[in-house]
């Protein structure tokens, strides 16, 4: 037995069946086109352009979230005195801006080793500036 032979008519003669096709009103709502070939050609149409698209908005919604809930916090104690990391890079900075007598803008590496039992910091900025300053 051999299946029947279905017709396949090409995307422009189907847009033209939509046109012809007859339309049905449901319940108070828009008439709606009725065609067997119609939802088929438009499925193919959207389908490739939809895809890249919504894959690239939840990729990029996705590395927004992520970055947004890690948040790193360094605090040095010892002999009750207490150091955020953030009063150590601004006393590093100070250190590039007043003492070294560097521009801000061209700061653009800080390394810190802090030594609790010397009460200094060891830095390294732009790999090759070195020093100490105290705490």
């Amino acid at each position: 037995m051999a299946a029947p032979k279905k017709s396949v008519k090409p995307v422009a003669k189907a847009a033209e069946t939509v046109k012809k096709a007859e339309t049905v009103k449901v319940q108070d709502k828009e008439p709606v086109a009725v065609s067997a070939e119609a939802p088929k050609a438009k499925a193919e149409e959207k389908k490739p352009a939809e895809k890249p698209a919504a894959a690239a908005k939840k990729t990029a919604v996705r590395k927004t979230v992520k970055k947004a809930e890690q948040k790193n916090v360094l605090h040095v104690q010892y002999s009750g005195k207490s150091y955020s990391q953030d009063e150590l890079l601004k006393m590093a900075k100070d250190v590039w801006k007043y003492d070294l007598k560097q521009k801000v803008r061209e700061l653009a590496s800080i390394e810190l080793y802090v030594k609790p039992e010397e009460n200094k910091v060891y830095y390294v900025m732009n790999d090759e500036f070195t020093g100490f300053f105290n705490i």
